[in-house]
């Protein structure tokens, strides 16, 4: 097997579990790489086993960190490569285990005591062309001034879903559907499910209502105020701004995010992240 490491950059504590993990796994017999930033930060790896993280051909990534970095490893890693999280965050709702249980973890992994879990992502299309990554959590588009809201129309499958006024829309994943699209009034998806929720950001009209459609359907989107720009904002780590005659489509992506379990629980984990919402 062939490992990567990966860890939060500003963290120390984050960055001295990583040369352990890699050391460990170095001792244990296994090719392991380094991810450049990580070894920019704690310049203590062997040279050898540093490659950018868009380069990576690994069959497991070992991300130590929270949320921010599963995200930075699922938008710039170019395969699907299922991913160990290691919780060094303030949440770390996609990592699996506790740094106490690191090494631990990593033997139930190389003893093949683990099943992987994939879930759903979201492929973006600006006027037709794909140029920015797939969402694990959310595609959010927003306004462009602050304080000012947009005016868009979006449809599903080429019917019109609505046209709202509002501060933003979200497109989400049932991963996500516990993040941001619920602080905007969208239901909690289970994530086995193939369905997206499309939720408007604080809408003027009363009526406008988030809504769950099948993860297989297009969603189309305009901008109605031909004056004013957009952001569009991807699981919070990438934002790119776009002119106000832009077009975005965002469909199910073929690709999924793979995710190392050593057990079968799902709602303890949604469980803490919707407390942390109230």
């Amino acid at each position: 097997m062939r490992f990567g490491v990966v860890a939060r950059r500003d963290r120390p504590a984050a960055l001295k579990l990583a040369y352990r993990v890699y050391d460990f796994l170095k001792v244990s017999g296994y090719e392991v790489f380094v991810d450049l930033e990580t070894y920019q930060h704690l310049p203590e790896f062997a040279e050898e086993d540093i490659i950018p993280l868009e380069e990576f051909n690994v069959d497991f990534m070992i991300a130590i960190g929270g949320d921010g970095t599963i995200l930075r490893v699922e938008h710039r890693t170019k395969k699907e490569i299922p991913i160990l999280g290691i919780n060094m965050g303030t949440l770390g709702f996609l990592t699996e285990v506790e740094p106490h249980e690191a090494f631990f973890a990593l033997s139930k992994l190389m003893e093949g005591d683990y099943h992987i879990d994939e879930r759903l992502k979201l492929r973006i299309y600006i006027n037709g062309e794909k140029g920015v990554p797939d969402a694990l959590n959310e595609a959010s588009i927003l306004t462009g001034i602050p304080g000012k809201i947009i005016h868009l129309k979006y449809y599903v499958d080429g019917g019109l879903a609505d046209e709202i006024r509002a501060d933003g829309l979200i497109v989400s994943t049932p991963t996500g559907s516990t993040g941001y699209a619920m602080s905007a009034g969208g239901p909690f998806l289970d994530p086995r499910l193939e369905a997206v929720v499309i939720a408007p950001l604080a809408p003027i009209a009363l009526s406008a209502r988030p809504m769950v459609v099948p993860a297989g359907s297009t969603v189309k989107i305009k901008n109605l105020a031909k004056g004013r720009e957009l952001i569009l904002a991807i699981d919070g780590q990438f934002y790119t701004q776009l002119d106000p005659e832009t077009e975005i489509e965002v469909r199910k992506s073929p690709r999924k995010a793979k995710f190392v379990r050593f057990t079968d629980e799902i709602y303890p984990k949604y469980t803490i992240r919707l407390k942390g919402r109230f």
